[in-house]
């Protein structure tokens, strides 16, 4: 699929196409069943090195990865069930005599950073109430088919049609995005930044903005861990993502744009 927006931002890396697919390409990388791994991982080596990425029920990584990419709520299956991931996201495990028991149960299959995490919370939201809470609001859906695939957008053929189109872009390259995503409309409700994890800006939330009339951007890339998955990258980097009726007005906006003025020029 064709796409003039990096070679007028001057992206580093071609953006990444979300596609659902009942079909699994041929040498595709995926995740082993049963074995953890980051989505946002994937998405690096969608994005740096052109590889074609397919996730399952089966093996999408990790629980928040799941969910991120539209699996259901799957974080039901988190070790210590659903409570065990809200006091993963917060506070940690210590706190009930239910997670005091799945913590001792986590030192048979978590160690280092994950075990710590685990007991003690990796603190992204205070309480666990609070991570119950940003659970029920999560745009939470099942994919109508077996797989999501994550590939590089030049190799979307015409007949297919993504869900989501995510751009890594730096500041100046991210305020381009924002602009060109608002050139012809009204108003300024053009692009959301909800605090979620990396994946699930780029899946979920997305996916959700496609079934608008209006459609806006998501920025994602404001979870630090998967900052750190991502770091080798750039560390000014930040996701832009966009569902393909937006891309399409975004592409019918440059001509004329800023991007053909001195202002924007004068950035490069």
């Amino acid at each position: 699929m064709d796409c003039t927006i990096p070679t007028a931002l001057k992206l580093a890396y071609p953006p990444v196409a979300i596609l659902f697919s009942d079909q699994k390409p041929q040498d595709s990388m995926q995740f082993e069943k049963g074995r953890w791994g980051c989505v946002m991982a994937a998405f690096g080596a969608a994005a740096e090195k052109g590889r074609t990425c397919v996730f399952d029920r089966e093996t999408y990584g990790c629980q928040g990865g799941g969910v991120g990419l539209g699996f259901g709520n799957v974080y039901h299956s988190f070790l210590g069930g659903i409570e065990g991931f809200y006091g993963f996201l917060s506070s940690g495990n210590m706190q009930s005599e239910k997670g005091r028991a799945a913590c001792e149960q986590a030192k048979q299959f978590l160690r280092g950073s994950m075990l710590d995490h685990f007991v003690h919370g990796e603190a992204y939201r205070k309480t666990p109430d609070l991570v119950k809470k940003f659970v029920e609001t999560l745009p939470i859906m099942e994919v109508p088919t077996r797989y999501v695939l994550f590939t590089p957008l030049a190799q979307v053929t015409p007949e297919e049609k993504p869900e989501s189109i995510v751009f890594l872009a730096n500041p100046d390259q991210l305020s381009a995005l924002l602009i060109l995503a608002n050139y012809n409309r009204e108003g300024d409700d053009v692009a959301i930044i909800p605090h979620a994890a990396g994946c699930q800006s780029i899946g979920i939330y997305t996916y959700r903005e496609g079934a608008k009339a209006k459609p806006r951007a998501v920025v994602g890339l404001n979870d630090l861990s998967a900052r750190k998955t991502l770091r080798r990258l750039g560390k000014d980097l930040l996701t832009f993502s966009v569902p393909l009726a937006l891309l399409k007005e975004m592409e019918a906006n440059i001509p004329g744009s800023f991007l053909e003025r001195e202002t924007w020029q004068s950035l490069q």
